[in-house]
């Protein structure tokens, strides 16, 4: 066995010598850039099977949760969800971006549930969860949600967290070579502090980062789709208001940011997605003065954010 010498008095083997050099490998090839924002992110799944992967589990969610048959809801879900739908069609076609939908099939369905919930599927599948509407109480609280949600899915965030996944699942694999030379209460430790960094060093701030980036987007589209984007702080304080008595960890520790530090965040890109929407009140109030997707769009599209 061929052995890498290193300052330690451990023998690496050369597999373990190889792996650094396969996650650069990786890292370099496996590149993606966010489409509106400009962030790199890592993409190591290709998005037509994440997409037909998607389709099937939607499929099977379906089978297995009760559709709401209330009409009035229903539509609502349906009307607001094609809405947002086009503007994000119209936003992608103008900035020459039309592929990043490529493969979208969009549904929106509302499910009956207690939970103050809906998510997006990549593709384009939607769910909202009957117990939100009490909560967005509109057409316009519920943009707020299927512009942040839908946000998410052209972003493909979901693909990036798979790819962390599997980057960092070569990341154990390596650890396991290196620490194979150590006894059992050693590799035990490693492997503790290996998942607990994994965590808190990786995969939680990139999940605040999608969070913040979806919050941003979602304005810019429920904003281009004709509602006011300034609703976005009310209905994320009556979340915060549904689940007062919840025990919250740190935002260190969070999937999500905290509720301060995402209505500030909102705050800072309001004046912002405010210029979509006058945009917007304007094409409605000059039909013939200025034509539907005419319009030179880079005058409102917004710089590359820096997300924490």
């Amino acid at each position: 066995m061929i052995t890498c010498i290193l300052p330690t008095t451990a023998k690496v083997t050369l597999r373990t010598c190889l792996l650094p050099m396969v996650f650069c490998a990786f890292m370099l090839s496996a590149c993606a850039t966010v489409p509106v924002t400009g962030r790199n992110q890592l993409d190591l799944v290709p998005e037509s099977q994440l997409i037909a992967m998607s389709a099937q589990e939607y499929r099977q969610f379906l089978k297995k949760h009760r559709k709401c048959t209330d009409p009035a809801k229903v539509n609502m879900v349906r009307r607001v969800g094609n809405r947002i739908r086009m503007a994000v069609e119209r936003f992608m076609a103008e900035t020459g971006q039309q592929q990043r939908l490529r493969g979208f099939h969009w549904e929106f369905n509302l499910v009956c549930g207690k939970e103050i919930n809906a998510w997006c599927m990549p593709g384009g599948k939607v769910v909202v969860y009957s117990g939100l509407l009490p909560v967005a109480r509109d057409d316009t609280g519920l943009a707020v949600v299927l512009g942040h949600e839908i946000a998410h899915a052209v972003a493909n965030h979901a693909g990036e967290r798979l790819s962390q996944q599997l980057l960092l699942q070569m990341g154990g694999e390596a650890l396991g070579a290196f620490a194979g030379s150590y006894g059992p209460g050693t590799r035990n430790i490693l492997y503790q502090l290996y998942g607990l960094g994994a965590n808190v060093g990786v995969l939680l701030p990139y999940s605040r980062t999608q969070e913040y980036e979806a919050d941003h987007l979602g304005l810019i589209f429920m904003a281009m789709a004709g509602y006011d984007p300034r609703a976005a702080l009310g209905f994320w304080q009556r979340m915060m208001q549904a689940a007062r008595g919840k025990a919250k960890p740190p935002e260190f520790l969070s999937t999500h940011p905290s509720d301060q530090a995402r209505l500030q965040r909102i705050r800072s890109l309001l004046p912002q997605a405010m210029s979509y929407y006058q945009r917007y009140l304007y094409e409605q109030s000059h039909p013939h003065q200025y034509q539907q997707g005419k319009g030179a769009v880079n005058q409102w599209r917004y710089p590359r954010g820096n997300y924490p």
